[in-house]
């Protein structure tokens, strides 16, 4: 067998991890493994493929990133083309993607990948390509799986940046806050903010209203703590109200969100007085090395999506189901965005915690 490994989306911690996993799982069949760079790119320009045996992947599974490169961009099937007159247009070249990896001889693919990159898998498995998917999003917000790796590795560096905020935002007496990342799931920010405390978390699920985060502040004011700590999801949106973009989808790639941490201060500091600040964690929560959970999921996904290929269960994706290691079919994963139930038991612990949630 000769297995072909492509990293696509945003990075996330553990991506090396899986690719060492699929390589070494693979190598103890006596089967070859080959690399795509820059997601699809690599294969469509026919520069960018790296043979994958032991010596390549040893001592990279504590390394963040892909030591394949990535990609938000290059979906075969909505390929951007530049105009004669300057504009961008989108056409489908899949057809030449799946010619060129049967000309390389591959007999399966393993995509790396989150909802847009196993969307991709999808359609190409449909198309005839033998394809199995690995969940990779530190959004966590693939369906199918309980964790997706990555969002561990976030959780924790989102946690320990919220913990020194702490330190000073009470030492100058401040309302701080925080924009983490996430897209149209609050994962990140519920799971980070209740880990490190926080008085305010707003996720996209829950629409807010502006004047119940101020209470909460006041309210604290009142009671001599006069600092809070406010996470917001990027994806947060108030009643009503649309989410907050930093640049509208260009051809091949996605809107970009970003700037309501921003917004959210200045309301704050208008509506209560008190002096406020804000930043955006932004790329910090992708990179480092990953944690030992992270580290963990990623070779068992890994090794799970070679088993999968010797068994012929194509068209899956691996999926984290505790206590095991599980296969979805991709046609229930893809285009059905993982959210955070609002009655879930993590909300409700923050709402027993007595953290606004801004409703």
């Amino acid at each position: 067998m000769r297995i072909a490994i492509t990293t696509g989306g945003g990075d996330a911690p553990g991506l090396n991890a899986v690719i060492r996993a699929v390589v070494l799982s693979a190598n103890q069949r006596g089967w070859r493994c080959f690399g795509i760079r820059r997601g699809f790119l690599g294969l469509m320009e026919g520069d960018g493929i790296l043979p994958l045996g032991p010596d390549q992947v040893r001592g990279i599974t504590h390394q963040g990133g892909t030591i394949l490169g990535t990609t938000n961009r290059g979906n075969p099937f909505r390929w951007p083309v530049a105009r004669p007159d300057g504009t961008v247009e989108e056409v489908d070249r899949s057809d030449e993607l799946v010619a060129a990896f049967r000309a390389s001889g591959w007999d399966a693919l393993v995509s790396i990948g989150g909802d847009g990159s196993l969307g991709i898998a999808h359609d190409l498995w449909r198309k005839g390509l033998p394809t199995v998917g690995v969940p990779k999003t530190i959004d966590n917000d693939v369906a199918g799986t309980l964790f997706s790796f990555g969002f561990d590795t976030a959780v924790a560096t989102a946690t320990d940046a919220i913990d020194k905020l702490h330190s000073t935002a009470e030492s100058h007496e401040r309302v701080m806050v925080v924009e983490l990342m996430g897209r149209d799931a609050g994962w990140i920010a519920l799971h980070s903010g209740i880990a490190a405390t926080a008085d305010v978390i707003l996720i996209p699920e829950i629409p807010f209203d502006l004047e119940p985060v101020c209470a909460k502040i006041r309210e604290r004011d009142a009671k001599g703590r006069r600092f809070s700590i406010v996470v917001v999801a990027e994806g947060a949106r108030p009643k009503g109200g649309a989410q907050v973009l930093v640049e509208r989808r260009q051809a091949g790639g996605a809107d970009r969100l970003g700037g309501v941490g921003a917004r959210v201060a200045q309301a704050i500091a208008e509506r209560t007085g008190r002096e406020t600040r804000s930043l955006v964690l932004g790329h910090l929560q992708r990179g480092g090395s990953p944690t030992t959970f992270d580290r963990l999921l990623s070779l068992r996904f890994g090794a799970a999506a070679v088993r999968a290929i010797a068994d012929g269960r194509f068209g899956t994706m691996t999926a984290f189901t505790p206590p095991t290691i599980s296969l979805v079919p991709l046609a229930e994963v893809v285009g059905r965005p993982r959210l955070v139930p609002v009655d879930g038991d993590t909300v409700q612990t923050a709402r027993d915690l007595g953290i606004a949630l801004g409703d």
